[in-house]
């Protein structure tokens, strides 16, 4: 199953939840709970806004999520985060749903 990213993909998935943008309880609620803000904003970083990325299954989003977490969290000389297994099943639901 594909799941695919893009800047208008995230903005309809918050349209179709009746999510504002700017309500980060809501989002952390919709991608996976406590720290779901964050993967929302990771996901709006690495795509860059006139591209779509398409994954051909969980484990290679799974793994772009977290290579990109990884290479950014280097940069700025910080612990990267750990993508939970709460917050991949809630972006993959939401991203299969996109594409």
């Amino acid at each position: 199953m594909p799941f695919t990213l893009s800047h208008k993909v995230l903005d309809e998935v918050l349209q179709k939840h009746k999510v504002k943008p700017n309500d980060l309880a809501g989002i952390d609620r919709l991608f996976g709970g406590a720290d779901g803000y964050y993967w929302y904003h990771t996901m709006r970083h690495m795509c860059p806004r006139s591209e779509t990325i398409v994954w051909v299954s969980q484990e290679e989003m799974r793994s772009a999520l977290q290579e990109h977490e990884n290479e950014t969290a280097a940069e700025d000389e910080v612990k990267p985060q750990v993508l939970k297994e709460a917050h991949l099943a809630a972006i993959a639901a939401l991203l299969a749903d996109a594409g």
